[in-house]
């Protein structure tokens, strides 16, 4: 079994209606490949291909969103706060203790997310047809579709 990244939004985020792109790469150190990006997708429809896929293969599979961006200074303002971040956990895993309960925090979300799947089972993925729809919906939502 694989590992499922994803944002834990609040369910009225805005986030929720942007495309979303799915990342498979490495799980382990020991393979290098380039990872592979699929998408876009509707969320759900992301989550659900990623869970598919990372329940039989050691893989790590990330579920973002896009974000669109419209000039290069707000790519460049996404850019300096995704730096900005990187910089913030750097230092506070320099600070954090030892023995700190980062670990446990993450083996607790790993626990929750295998007793759901034990009770749930994994979602089933969605159809070519069901994807193919997502498309036309996420299509129809960009700027100047439409008309």
């Amino acid at each position: 079994m694989g590992a499922l990244v994803t944002l834990d939004l609040p369910d009225d985020s805005p986030m929720l209606d942007l495309p979303w792109i799915i990342t498979f790469g490495p799980l382990g150190d020991a393979d290098e490949w380039e990872p592979v990006v699929c998408g876009p997708y509707e969320r759900g429809h992301a989550l659900a291909l990623a869970e598919a896929v990372v329940a039989e293969e050691q893989l790590m599979a990330v579920v973002e969103p896009l974000l669109p961006a419209v000039s290069v200074d707000e790519i460049r303002s996404e850019i300096a706060a995704a730096q900005i971040a990187a910089e913030d956990e750097a230092a506070q895993v320099d600070s954090a203790d030892l023995y700190g309960d980062y670990e446990d925090t993450i083996d607790e979300e790993l626990e929750a997310a295998a007793e759901r799947d034990r009770r749930t089972g994994p979602a089933a993925p969605p159809t070519e047809a069901e994807l193919r729809a997502g498309f036309g919906r996420i299509a129809a939502r960009l700027p100047g579709a439409g008309g």
